[in-house]
C-alpha cells in the first residue's frame, strides 16, 4: 500500500506523524495572542490544513474571523475549558489525553507493554477516563509540547525496532508501521476535535489519511459492534477517491477485512478520503456526507452504503 524507506516506517509516515502533531501544536498554541486577546487567522500561522478542495467537513471559521473569546494557551479560562464538539471533554482535557496517548505509543515502540483496557471501545474509553483523572495539566500551551515532545520519543524509538517485531498495544499486536498509522489515527481524530473547538482549520488531509488505512484495515474486526452486525451478512468494496481500496465482509455477524475488494460485493462505496476517515471515526454523520456527494453507494444493495459506518465503534 505504502513504500518503505530504509527505516522502520513506511515512506512519508514519520513525516505525517511529526507534523500532524506540530500542526495540533499550533491549534493550541495559536488560539490566542498574548495575554488572551484573540488572534485574526491571518495572525496566528501554525501550518494547519483544511482538506483540499475547500468546504471539507468541519472546516474552521473564514479568514479574518477572530478565535473564541477567551481562548489561548493558557488554562481553562484561556480555552482549555472549551467544549470540544460531540464529546463530554473539554479542550483541556482532550489534549491532555493527547499528550499521555502520545507518552503510551512512545513506551509502546521501545517496547514496553503497558495494560490499557482490554481493547473494547468501552474498556479504553473507562481507561482515558482514569489516566486523565490523575493528570493534572489542562493549559493547552504546556499540553502542545508535550504532544510534540512524545512524538519524538515515539520516532526515535520505533527506528529501534524490527520492522516485524510484534508490539503490544491495547488493541492487540501490531509491527512497528502499522503502530505507527495507530498513532497518526488517534491524532488526526483528536486534532481534528481540537481545531474545530477552537474555530481552527483542521489538519486531516487525503495524503495523512492514506497513511492511517493500514491501522484501520487491522482494527476494523475489533471495533465492530456487536450488536449492529448481529444477523448481519454482506460483503462491501470500499475505496477511497483517488486512492486505496479494501473488502469487508460480513457473514452472520462476522467480519473479516482484506486489503483487497470481494469479487462480487452487494455494496460498492466510494468515499471521499477525509470523509471516509471522519465518518469512521464517528466525528461526523453519513447522511449529510451522502447528501453532499462525498460518500457514494451503488450495488445489488445499495442502501448497507449509510448503514456501513454504523457496524463499527470509534475506540
Amino acid at each position: 500500500m505504502t513504500a518503505r524507506t530504509s527505516g522502520v516506517l513506511p515512506a512519508g509516515l514519520a513525516e505525517a506523524i511529526r507534523g500532524t502533531a506540530e500542526d495540533i501544536a499550533a491549534v493550541l498554541r495559536t488560539a490566542a495572542g498574548p495575554e488572551g486577546v484573540p488572534r485574526r487567522r491571518s495572525d496566528a500561522g501554525g501550518g494547519s490544513r483544511s482538506e483540499a478542495g475547500g468546504g471539507s467537513p468541519g472546516e474552521g471559521r473564514a479568514a479574518g474571523e477572530t478565535a473564541p473569546e477567551g481562548a489561548g494557551p493558557g488554562g481553562a479560562g484561556h480555552g482549555g475549558g472549551l467544549p470540544v464538539p460531540r464529546s463530554t471533554w473539554t479542550v483541556g482535557e482532550a489534549a491532555a489525553h493527547l499528550a499521555q496517548a502520545n507518552a503510551l505509543m512512545a513506551e509502546l515502540a521501545a517496547g514496553h507493554e503497558r495494560p490499557y483496557g482490554d481493547g473494547t471501545p468501552g474498556s479504553l474509553a473507562e481507561a482515558n477516563e482514569r489516566a486523565l483523572a490523575g493528570f493534572a495539566e489542562r493549559a493547552p500551551g504546556p499540553l502542545a509540547e508535550m504532544i510534540t515532545a512524545q512524538v519524538v520519543a515515539f520516532l526515535d524509538a520505533v527506528e529501534e525496532r524490527d520492522p516485524d517485531e510484534p508490539l503490544a498495544t491495547p488493541l492487540g499486536g501490531m509491527n512497528p508501521a502499522v503502530l505507527g498509522s495507530y498513532l497518526l489515527t488517534h491524532m488526526l481524530g483528536h486534532g481534528y476535535d481540537l481545531a474545530r473547538a477552537l474555530r481552527r482549520p483542521h489538519m486531516v488531509d487525503a495524503h495523512r489519511v492514506e497513511l492511517s488505512m493500514p491501522f484501520m484495515i487491522q482494527v476494523m474486526p475489533r471495533v465492530t459492534d456487536p450488536d449492529a452486525v448481529a444477523g448481519l451478512t454482506a460483503a462491501f468494496a470500499v475505496r477511497l477517491r483517488g486512492g486505496s481500496g479494501f473488502g469487508v465482509t460480513i457473514t452472520d455477524g462476522l467480519v473479516r477485512v482484506a486489503p483487497e475488494p470481494p469479487a462480487r460485493p452487494d455494496c460498492r462505496i466510494l468515499t471521499e478520503p477525509v470523509t471516509f476517515l471522519l465518518l469512521a471515526l464517528g466525528r461526523i454523520d453519513p447522511w449529510p456526507a451522502i447528501a453532499r456527494g462525498r460518500a457514494l453507494g451503488w450495488g445489488r444493495k445499495p442502501w448497507l452504503a449509510p448503514r456501513f459506518p454504523t457496524l463499527f465503534r470509534a475506540p
